[in-house]
């Protein structure tokens, strides 16, 4: 059965398009959710006229895409989470963690549906996860997951042990 996309839909087409689909597809899905309609005639006519529409904003969603891929790349995201002994966390990174950590650092906002894991991530360090934008435009974000407690602790305890230094080189100099 021939039918007119209304929105993209994965794996079959844009806004637009002419496909075919299973009759079952669009009796139970398509159409109640109003992401197609048939493809008559009357409809086919419409959809020359609106054509110029489309194109217009075909060309601003893919204008956007290239602007959040500019954004996102090039970026390294930290990711908060508990991390055990040998640097195993206690659970997986979710893709809802990494969608905070993102608006948390760079105020953007992504879809979690558009995360695509290869493998549950359970280890500390640094991790590739793609996102795909919108259709073919895709960015690779770069994770580093682990405690940034840990982290302040740390420079907390450098800064320490540099006053330390400082003031036993300072008494060693009045001696």
């Amino acid at each position: 059965m021939k039918v007119i996309l209304l929105t993209e839909l994965k794996g079959k087409g844009g806004e637009g398009d002419v496909v075919e689909v299973a009759r079952g597809f669009f009796n139970n899905y398509l159409g109640p959710q109003k992401m197609a309609v048939l493809a008559t005639k009357g409809n086919l006519k419409q959809l020359e006229q609106r054509k110029g529409n489309i194109a217009k904003r075909e060309e601003k969603r893919i204008a956007d895409a290239n602007a959040l891929k500019a954004a996102l790349e090039g970026k390294k995201i930290l990711v908060e989470v508990k991390v055990g002994e040998e640097g195993i966390l206690f659970g997986s990174v979710t893709t809802q963690m990494i969608v905070d950590a993102v608006k948390a650092e760079l105020g953007i906002e992504i879809d979690r549906k558009r995360l695509e894991l290869k493998k549950a991530i359970k280890t500390a360090g640094e991790h590739v996860v793609s996102l795909s934008i919108y259709r073919d435009i895709k960015v690779d974000l770069n994770l580093v997951v682990g405690e940034a407690v840990a982290e302040e602790a740390a420079e907390e305890v450098e800064e320490v042990v540099e006053a330390a230094e400082a003031v036993e080189a300072t008494e060693e100099a009045a001696e």
